[in-house]
């Protein structure tokens, strides 16, 4: 006996141009990891199961506590995300991308659900529709923020040139009472932060995908990256677990001169 497989209905469509080109909407695509960190607010964790040339699938924690298993397909211009078990499961959301310049994509989503009266559709497409806007604007900013680092060359992923000139950052006890702070050092920014009483210095730009750090909380000597919770030391610039294979920018040092001002100094 052949197994009935619900029908789909189209629920809602969703259009939109992002502002970043192609190649960086694909990159955050196939990128599973930032889902919840970037995506906090929607999203508690998750587990890879299989990754390739396909896409992905991976079990997801919501935030209501539940769980999905979720599949993601990609088919030439469009991927298709399928909920497989949990809340939705049998959905498929189906999105089209399409160039609209150097630094633009049109996307095209259509969010079709198995077993959905007529009554019930506008409210549900609703519900989507508001859910992918906010994660649109997330992935947005994030693919900006990369963008515009990229585009500013190697330089700035390298560390300050060794002749570069100390700056200076005023006296000491105003320093460690402005600290925390970002400042720009020989092209580069830093963080200047107090560590267990004393001023150091920490780029702001995860090593992973150059997401921000000039806001990410002080937490045991570390900070941890809100893209994807790559966790890094501070001191050292080691990083913690997932991220054991990266390494913060060495930093310059803030050195106290005997005039008790504060410098940075490669």
């Amino acid at each position: 006996m052949l197994r009935r497989v619900p029908q789909l209905a189209r629920v809602a469509r969703y259009e939109r141009r992002i502002r970043a080109g192609m190649a960086r909407v694909w990159e955050n695509v196939r990128d599973w990891e930032h889902l919840p960190w970037l995506h906090r607010t929607s999203f508690s964790r998750i587990a890879l199961e299989e990754e390739g040339d396909f896409g992905w699938r991976a079990r997801i924690g919501l935030r209501s506590g539940r769980e999905i298993r979720l599949e993601l397909v990609i088919e030439g211009p469009r991927y298709v995300s399928r909920t497989l078990e949990g809340d939705g499961a049998g959905s498929e959301i189906w999105t089209t991308l399409a160039p609209a310049g150097e630094d633009a994509t049109d996307i095209e989503v259509e969010f079709r659900v198995p077993g959905v009266s007529d009554a019930a559709a506008p409210k549900l497409g609703h519900a989507w529709t508001q859910l992918y806007t906010r994660l649109w604007d997330e992935d947005e900013a994030m693919m900006q923020r990369r963008s515009a680092l990229l585009a500013r060359g190697a330089a700035l992923r390298s560390p300050p040139p060794r002749d570069a000139a100390p700056l200076d950052l005023g006296p000491a006890d105003a320093v460690r009472a402005r600290a925390p702070f970002v400042v720009e050092y020989a092209g580069r920014p830093f963080r200047v932060v107090l560590l267990g009483g004393e001023l150091v210095a920490h780029t702001t730009l995860c090593p992973h995908w150059l997401g921000p750090l000039e806001d990410a909380p002080v937490e045991a000597g570390a900070v941890t990256c809100p893209w994807h919770g790559y966790r890094f030391e501070i001191g050292s610039g080691r990083g913690c677990g997932d991220a054991a294979r990266l390494r913060l920018l060495p930093a310059p040092r803030v050195a106290v001169g005997a005039d008790g001002r504060a410098r940075l100094t490669a």
